[in-house]
């Protein structure tokens, strides 16, 4: 799947999930937030589209919504990597 197909499924799950995407200039990469009642997440529209891609990944990680379809959950768990969070460190 090429990356703007990427970056615009990804745009979509979250926008399904209740969520506004909005791409804004400043000096941040981007992330999950709730503005006053509307939830919103945000990405640095200067970043590459792997970055916007990845930002839009990590989002839908966070929020890990019941029911993704399969082709979304194997590209979110294709871009962001759970196994630091998942091995047991107690030693």
């Amino acid at each position: 799947m090429k990356k703007a197909a990427q970056l615009s499924l990804l745009e979509r799950t979250i926008q399904e999930l209740g969520y506004t995407v909005r791409f804004e200039k400043g000096n941040f990469l981007g992330g999950e937030c709730r503005l006053r009642e509307d939830n919103v997440v945000v990405v640095n529209k200067f970043l590459p589209i792997e970055g916007k891609i990845y930002t839009l990944a990590q989002v839908i990680n966070k929020i890990n919504p019941p029911g993704l379809s399969p082709d979304i959950a194997k590209l979110v768990d294709s871009l962001v990597d759970t196994s630091l969070f998942s091995r047991d460190n107690r030693g």
